[in-house]
């Protein structure tokens, strides 16, 4: 799917229809201090590791891409909600 770099969309921040530059979201670096992290480690050893030792199911044919609306007038930034494309091009 191709979308413009340049649209212009509502600013919640101004209140009034603008231009925004569009950036893809990334993501970010996983953190080693969420639970679950932690719950994998105390089920580490010896034995069986409960939910754990399931096989993984497969990934989602597509996945949510999330963008960054940044306002020309402003220059906040929002964001909206995500929606499922395979592959997501930015054109001028």
């Amino acid at each position: 799917m191709k979308m413009p770099k340049h649209m212009r969309i509502y600013c919640p921040i101004c209140g009034k229809h603008t231009v925004h530059d569009v950036d893809k979201v990334k993501k970010g670096r996983a953190s080693s201090l969420n639970w679950i992290v932690r719950q994998k480690k105390r089920r580490s050893g010896i034995g069986n590791a409960g939910k754990f030792s399931k096989v993984p199911g497969g990934d989602k044919p597509t996945k949510k891409v999330f963008l960054r609306y940044k306002c020309t007038e402003c220059k906040k930034s929002h964001q909206r909600k995500g929606f499922r494309v395979s592959k997501l091009e930015l054109v001028e």
